[in-house]
């Protein structure tokens, strides 16, 4: 069965074809903004314009924008093409962007920024299976984790601030789906947002 892996959530946006456990095509761009104008782009630029028997998507936590493009995408593709779609999560992609490390060195701390001055943290252990949920939190109070290897897009700053660990950055990429555990994956995918939203709803009486 060949699946397209789509992750947009970061400053990345990630595509692959994955068939037979290999990889058989695959876009990595790192461009910050403009996830809307540069996904389907990359997609159609796949092998066969990208066409899958399934379609596998980061549902984040991450950008707010990039994470719904990403979803949106899937899922209208999956409609379009008559295929079924899974999520996983953005963060579990990173661990497994960075698998090696983390297999050698027992465990690590995903650290991948949020937003509003915090960073969405989660552990995972050697076998890339989440130790505890995502959190979203201020960068004082995420540094209290006791890991030694940090992961992600804020590795650099969480080590500097805490002043001890192994700092990786990396960023998720839709090749290394090939690593994620089978129980990563869920059915009906959607925007993963790793904290309470912004806004309230009013109060009724």
């Amino acid at each position: 069965m060949r699946y397209l892996v789509i992750d947009s959530a970061s400053e990345a946006c990630s595509v692959a074809l994955v068939d037979a456990g290999e990889v058989v095509d695959s876009r990595h761009e790192v461009i910050g903004r403009g996830h809307a104008e540069r996904l389907v782009p990359l997609i159609a630029d796949l092998a066969d314009g990208g066409r899958a028997d399934a379609i596998m998507v980061g549902c984040g936590p991450g950008s707010f924008a990039g994470v719904r493009i990403g979803v949106a995408a899937a899922r209208g593709l999956a409609l379009g093409w008559q295929v079924p779609v899974q999520g996983f999560s953005t963060l579990s992609l990173v661990a497994a962007s960075a698998a090696d490390a983390i297999a050698a060195a027992g465990g690590a701390l995903v650290v991948m920024e949020g937003g509003h001055g915090q960073w969405f943290v989660q552990p995972f252990a050697a076998d890339l299976t989440p130790r505890a949920a995502i959190r979203s939190l201020l960068p004082a109070e995420a540094i209290r984790a006791n890991d030694a290897l940090i992961v992600g897009n804020r590795a650099l700053p969480f080590v500097e601030l805490r002043g001890t660990g192994d700092a990786l950055s990396v960023l998720p990429d839709a090749r290394a789906f090939l690593q994620l555990p089978a129980d990563a994956l869920f059915a009906d995918p959607r925007p993963i947002y790793g904290r309470e939203p912004d806004a309230k709803p009013m109060r009724t009486t």
